[in-house]
């Protein structure tokens, strides 16, 4: 089986992660996997050993002249399926296939494309004519697989494989002395938050929380990791609060897995979430955790087994939450235990490959035989 994948982006978020993880999971199991990639972005970067890579970087959502390069490489290479990663390198696909991006043997490969947040599909022609041409859509929760449908999207032409990760990859990696790196007090109990400063991550209500949880635990320090268009807002709320050290924004870093390490808590503050695959890391690390019960979040915390669930924007749920758990050593083992577990057995990248996997052998089974039925003299 081989399979091109598309990623657009010039980020690295926890979708770009999964793709590499996706591309080098296949690998690892004998399928050759190409990837077209923006020549700028972080997932080039960190993918350009080892890998069959194309840069290609479409300027907008219907840009044509990258289409068409798009469908030059299709002919080319002739993938049994086209896996697209992001709303732009859906549109760009199912342009260079209405552009005849087919090879020598006339076969049209099927499009897969990867659904990972928890909005609702735009309804405007463009879209809706680009989603027609998907195969499958591989949900990364359930939440949004019925979303999905919802939309429109017949329940037949949905699947959900909850994303994974490389627990082998979680375990070799280093930790990092947070207090040391971030000059924190010694004995300071550390609250970690790793997400896009973007709305939907809700790090506000997560500043609102610690400005309560310090009047119980006045020690209590908390790093949010991540940047994006809500910093300014973010250092204005910290500091009319007077949170400036206790609230500590170190922007991205490449090192966020170490820092989980050091971690005594993660919080994740999502008002939406479509999964949530920091939340594995956390458990991966065998981190407890404090999480919104948003999207498909609940798909991978269970409350009172592998962390805390508490209300979308509730502050005063959350601080309680938070509070509970630095002051219950006993209770933060048993939950980072039972997280380590759960992911070991439910989330791995091997699980998800394997799905995947099965997803593309079905999809490009049923095009075979469509194309056989309608050219019957090429096989």
């Amino acid at each position: 089986m081989f399979s091109l994948h598309i990623d657009t982006a010039r980020t690295w978020r926890g979708g770009q992660n999964q793709v590499l993880l996706t591309v080098n999971g296949l690998r690892e199991i004998g399928h050759r996997a190409a990837l077209v990639a923006h020549p700028d972005g972080e997932l080039w970067r960190r993918a350009s050993e080892g890998l069959e890579l194309i840069p290609l970087a479409p300027r907008t959502e219907v840009d044509l002249s990258t289409a068409w390069r798009l469908a030059r490489v299709l002919k080319r290479l002739e993938p049994d399926v086209i896996h697209a990663h992001d709303p732009h390198g859906i549109a760009m696909a199912a342009l260079a296939l209405s552009m005849g991006g087919s090879g020598p043997s006339g076969r049209v490969p099927p499009l897969v494309a990867s659904r990972r947040v928890d909005f609702h599909l735009k309804a405007h022609s463009f879209s809706r004519w680009k989603h027609r041409q998907v195969a499958c859509f591989l949900a990364a929760s359930e939440v949004i697989r019925k979303m999905l449908v919802a939309d429109g999207v017949p329940a037949e032409r949905t699947v959900t494989v909850h994303e994974g990760i490389d627990v082998d990859h979680v375990a070799a990696t280093p930790p990092v002395n947070v207090h040391e790196a971030f000059w924190l007090p010694h004995h300071a109990p550390v609250v970690g938050n790793i997400a896009a400063l973007v709305p939907h991550k809700g790090q506000r209500h997560l500043v609102e929380a610690a400005h309560l949880v310090v009047r119980d635990v006045p020690d209590a320090r908390f790093l949010i990791l991540g940047e994006g268009e809500l910093r300014d807002p973010l250092t204005r709320q910290i500091r009319d609060y007077r949170l400036e050290k206790h609230v500590l924004l170190p922007g991205f870093r490449a090192d966020v897995l170490g820092c989980l390490k050091s971690f005594d808590l993660f919080v994740m503050s999502s008002v939406s979430e479509g999964l949530g695959t920091s939340l594995l890391d956390a458990m991966a690390c065998a981190r407890p955790i404090v999480a919104t019960a948003a999207g498909g979040i609940p798909e991978i915390v269970e409350d009172g087994v592998n962390g805390l669930l508490v209300p979308p924007r509730d502050h005063h749920a959350m601080a309680a939450a938070i509070v509970r758990l630095l002051t219950d050593e006993p209770l933060r083992d048993q939950l980072g235990g039972t997280g380590l577990a759960r992911v070991r057995e439910r989330f791995t990248v091997e699980r998800m490959v394997a799905e995947t996997v099965a997803v593309y052998a079905r999809v490009a089974g049923r095009r075979r035989a469509a194309d056989t039925a309608r050219h019957p003299a090429r096989d």
